[in-house]
């Protein structure tokens, strides 16, 4: 069973918290692409849960301009193996810093010897069902387009600039298939 609860924050508004009960499965923001997807079942309302507590007070903390990080909660989001080799390495950049697809792939290719796509890279980023706490929005084109971001490029600009991230040489493309 899935089970899900609300976090309000002021400047995103909703955000929808999904768990199994012992893990973060899920957190999206309103209105965001993909929604819900990843939980293989329907979304029982339920508040008591402590992995939603804690949560909850890892987005206060964020939220109020804290940089903690997402191996202090348990997560178990859905995917292939591919995507969750993504989201681990999403997991590393550290607040306030950001890597482009391209790096990401990079990265895989050098880890397991077979070559990634920033394509696909970018495809499994864009699935990622854990938004902020896997922090998504801190990957970026490699000439600096703030492109790919299920969530909205506007939040995306919101949570890099709370972040503190330089935004010079970054972006928002005028078209494009992943606005």
């Amino acid at each position: 069973m899935r089970y899900s609860t609300q976090y309000h924050d002021p400047e995103f508004g909703a955000i929808t918290l999904a768990s199994d009960g012992e893990s973060l499965v899920g957190l999206w923001l309103e209105g965001q692409k993909y929604f819900a997807s990843g939980a293989a079942e329907s979304l029982v309302p339920r508040d008591d849960l402590p992995v939603f507590d804690s949560a909850r007070a890892w987005l206060d903390r964020y939220f109020a301009g804290e940089a903690p990080t997402p191996d202090e909660l348990p997560l178990a989001p859905s995917g292939s193996d591919f995507a969750r080799r993504v989201w681990d390495i999403l997991r590393s950049i550290p607040y306030g810093s950001l890597r482009t697809y391209g790096d990401i792939a990079a990265q895989i290719a050098a880890e397991t010897g077979r070559r990634a796509s920033a394509q696909a890279v970018g495809g499994a980023v864009g699935h990622n069902p854990i938004s902020i706490i896997v922090p998504c929005h801190r990957v970026v084109g490699a000439n600096g387009s703030l492109t790919g971001y299920a969530g909205g490029i506007d939040k995306k600009v919101r949570l890099l600039k709370h972040e503190g991230v330089d935004m010079t040489g970054l972006f928002v493309p005028k078209r494009g298939t992943a606005l």
